[in-house]
């Protein structure tokens, strides 16, 4: 296995047709919102853990050919907002949540939570994407395993146990 650091494959990127009709604020927006996700992607306490599940699951890392931080949303056709994608190929791109979505919650909690959950959000997304390597179209085991994974991370992370479980109710709501 690669002793390359994970965190040296992430990376932000944008598609130069939707910065060009994107409004200024809403740019802004994406923009800090892919800057928050990558470096919560990249933090040593995440990059050691996922060091452990991809030794634990033997997963080869040198078939993570890249991680895209996208600065934009992308929907599958039945409008349903995608998370992250993983292709044969081994890039891994990870999305962010509309802009519209967001501001809701912002309006419903404190935007301490709202940012725990983007974050929470991401660190799934790679998880599951990551699982996704290994199991291909499995996604029922994939979705098991992210859970419970995600769970091992987030009980190690956070000493506010009644934040972190009501985040995990809606990332993982069926």
């Amino acid at each position: 296995m690669s002793k390359s650091k994970l965190s040296s494959k992430i990376r932000v990127v944008s598609n130069p047709k939707k910065v060009e009709n994107c409004p200024e604020k809403g740019l802004k927006f994406y923009t800090n919102y892919a800057s928050v996700v990558s470096e919560t992607l990249r933090k040593p306490v995440f990059q050691r853990f996922l060091d452990w599940l991809i030794r634990r699951e033997k997963i080869e890392k040198n078939s993570i050919k890249d991680i895209q931080v996208r600065v934009f949303p992308f929907r599958k056709e039945n409008g349903k907002s995608v998370a992250g994608r993983c292709s044969n190929e081994g890039v891994i791109l990870i999305f962010p949540k509309k802009r519209s979505f967001l501001q809701k919650k912002m309006q419903e909690h404190k935007k301490e939570k709202v940012r725990f959950y983007l974050k929470s959000r991401a660190i799934a997304a790679l998880i599951h994407e990551l699982l996704h390597i290994k199991y291909d179209s499995d996604e029922s085991k994939v979705r098991q395993l992210t859970k419970k994974y995600f769970n091992i991370f987030i009980r190690h992370q956070t000493t506010n146990t009644q934040k972190a479980h009501s985040i995990k109710k809606i990332l993982f709501a069926a």
